[in-house]
């Protein structure tokens, strides 16, 4: 088989011997150049307006809400408490991301930020459980709030959620660690619109319990918006495809281009949130040019799935020449057959004894 020059080792550190190529841009090229959203210098500014006017304010509300024995308000500023901190860590995580790639971290510190997404969520998961069984004691035995004082307080909060909000929305949210800040404001500002309605029912009605459901209707949020974040998170610690990309109708996709016979080792994945990435090893007919099949399929990746961040070893089969150099669609042949059967076709390649998912081939087959 003809040796190919161009030979580097693939995003996930495997060495290969033939035709491989790594993209980077929108295309069939090599550039270098990544654009991921917003600066990340600008994100840290809007973050940072916001946990200042979070802090100034959430130290306001626990003292009103203790005077005011309304736990809807101590709930709304735990809540704050939690969302200064989400932005704390997204600030820290922002810092890490952008530390250049070096030893043994090979791709940066960059899933710093799914940490910091997935420590968002967890917080919220926890928070929620912890008020809901206080907001269940109050709802058994409630105690005196002044209502009056609640709805002032909220009303000031959803104010001041809604600049937060405003400002977070600013950033790049693109970013799992952005957006896991943004979903702990906004169900704040959700909580605090409770709050208000409690506060307006006690006063008017003297139903003292409203306050209790507005806790329980913060808690629901708080669960929605966790559960949410520890799942998006979870996906990206355990390499599964983004939300959105079939791995599977991706591989029959190449697998159609011109020259194409069998796509396997295909492995879809986010370094970070935004940031796809592929590996395979294409087998092309003989023949074909190695070369251009990876640049069309670079191409078709990054045009069609947005995917600039692909690796392809790409090799040629069923090639005469000397049994270590020739690529045989089929399993190993047995040293001991009388037969080999080099040419019969079979659910792996010579190449490659233990493929990892499945093997895509032209034409209908299982998955």
């Amino acid at each position: 088989m003809t040796e190919h020059a161009h030979s580097h080792a693939d995003s996930q550190g495997q060495s290969h011997g033939h035709s491989s190529g790594h993209s980077h841009a929108n295309g069939s090229g090599h550039s270098h150049g990544h654009a991921h959203g917003v600066s990340p210098n600008a994100d840290r500014r809007w973050l940072r307006a916001a946990l200042i006017l979070l802090t100034a304010y959430m130290a306001v509300e626990v003292a009103i809400g203790v005077i005011a024995q309304s736990l809807a308000l101590i709930s709304d500023a735990a809540h704050m408490l939690t969302d200064a901190v989400s932005i704390v860590l997204a600030l820290i995580a922002m810092r890490l991301a952008a530390r250049p790639a070096r030893g043994g971290y090979t791709y940066g510190l960059k899933r710093a930020e799914i940490l910091s997404a997935q420590a968002n969520g967890i917080t919220l998961l926890l928070l929620s459980v912890w008020l809901a069984y206080e907001a269940v004691n109050r709802l058994i035995e409630p105690p005196e709030v002044a209502g009056g004082l609640v709805l002032v307080t909220a009303l000031s909060g959803i104010v001041v959620n809604l600049i937060c909000v405003w400002l977070i929305s600013k950033a790049n949210r693109a970013s799992l660690n952005v957006e896991g800040a943004y979903q702990h404001i906004l169900t704040d500002l959700f909580g605090f619109i409770a709050t208000a309605v409690s506060g307006l029912v006690v006063m008017t009605t003297g139903f003292a319990q409203a306050d209790a459901i507005a806790s329980l209707v913060v808690v629901a949020l708080m669960l929605k918006a966790g559960t949410g974040l520890v799942r998006e998170s979870g996906r990206i610690f355990m390499e599964a495809a983004p939300a959105g990309i079939d791995p599977d109708a991706i591989g029959d996709h190449l697998v159609a281009q011109d020259q194409v016979v069998e796509i396997h080792d295909l492995h879809i994945w986010q370094i970070t949130s935004g940031q796809p990435a592929l590996s395979a090893h294409i087998l092309v007919a003989p023949g074909g040019d190695c070369h251009k099949v990876r640049r069309g399929l670079q191409a078709l990746l990054s045009q069609r799935y947005g995917i600039t961040h692909a690796t392809l070893q790409v090799d040629h089969v069923g090639e005469s020449g000397d049994a270590d150099d020739v690529l045989i669609l089929g399993p190993r042949p047995d040293p001991d057959a009388t037969d080999p059967a080099p040419n019969a076709t079979a659910p792996a390649s010579h190449h490659c004894e233990d493929t990892h998912g499945p093997v895509h081939r032209p034409g209908p087959h299982e998955h």
